[in-house]
């Protein structure tokens, strides 16, 4: 917690929106406000959390799997069966078909989101002071969630799975009639259904990718904003008000993420008659 108010709110600010960014060419981490004009830059914060968070939520539930009781279960297990549950039974009214993929891709991308999104309430200078002190590192943002290259990189993947589930099901000469025959059903607007359905196609990961983004780095503005804009003892009165709030958000989002992914694999398996 900050003790007194900052002293230099924008160099404050500032230093809280940089990455730990490594440049790959020398393998050196990149000094905050130095930004890289080349693609070989890693934001190495958003990388490490995001894979320490998929590892943690793999190793919970494999151990919980190992330990499954009947009879009455544990706490943990308790809570694990209602995810799977509110998982299962979301998957099965908005999936159209079988698939045995759906659900436990549906079930990590909204765990692994949840997770990212809930790193938004740890207090914000917590991780970044251990850091500087004990590795000496320039900076370091831990809301996975809330670095764009992080969502837009989960949204590729599955427009990866859209794509590939619309040429199973309908073929790559299905995909053709529908990205070219769709919405008027004649050969003469073939280049301009092929406009929009392909506009329509592309807008699925980018737009997923986005609203993630937009309403996890928001959140995560805010707290900064009341970090360094008000003293400490005025911090917790919007600080508190606004962490039980953005549980809603964080879990909203998780939601919404898993509930999009399902919506866009089940419009990609779904085989239109011409």
């Amino acid at each position: 917690m900050i003790l007194e108010k900052i002293s230099d709110p924008q160099k404050y600010i500032r230093h809280h929106l940089n990455h730990l960014q490594m440049d790959l060419r020398d393998f050196k981490f990149i000094k905050p406000g130095a930004f890289s004009s080349h693609y070989w830059t890693l934001n190495v914060d958003s990388i490490v959390f995001s894979l320490v968070l998929g590892s943690f939520f793999l190793s919970i539930f494999y151990i919980v799997s190992k330990r499954v009781t009947e009879g009455v279960p544990g706490k943990l297990q308790t809570a694990i069966e209602l995810i799977f549950e509110f998982v299962d039974s979301n998957v099965k009214s908005m999936y159209q078909g079988k698939n045995a993929l759906i659900a436990p891709l549906s079930l990590t991308v909204f765990i692994w989101v949840f997770l990212m999104n809930l790193m938004d309430l740890v207090p914000i200078d917590f991780f970044p002071f251990i850091s500087a002190k004990v590795f000496n590192l320039p900076a370091l943002r831990i809301v996975p969630s809330a670095d764009i290259n992080i969502t837009l990189s989960m949204s590729f993947g599955v427009f990866i799975l859209i794509l590939f589930y619309t040429i199973k099901m309908k073929g790559y000469i299905g995909f053709l009639k529908e990205l070219t025959l769709q919405p008027f059903n004649h050969p003469v607007f073939s280049i301009f259904n092929f406009i929009l359905e392909f506009v329509s196609l592309l807008s699925k990961p980018i737009s997923l990718g986005l609203r993630l983004f937009g309403n996890m780095y928001a959140g995560e503005m805010i707290f900064i904003l009341i970090a360094g804009l008000l003293p400490w003892w005025l911090q917790c009165f919007l600080n508190v008000p606004w962490a039980i709030f953005h549980i809603l958000i964080i879990s909203l989002q998780a939601f919404i993420f898993m509930v999009l992914t399902i919506m866009y694999l089940s419009m990609a398996s779904q085989v239109h008659k011409n």
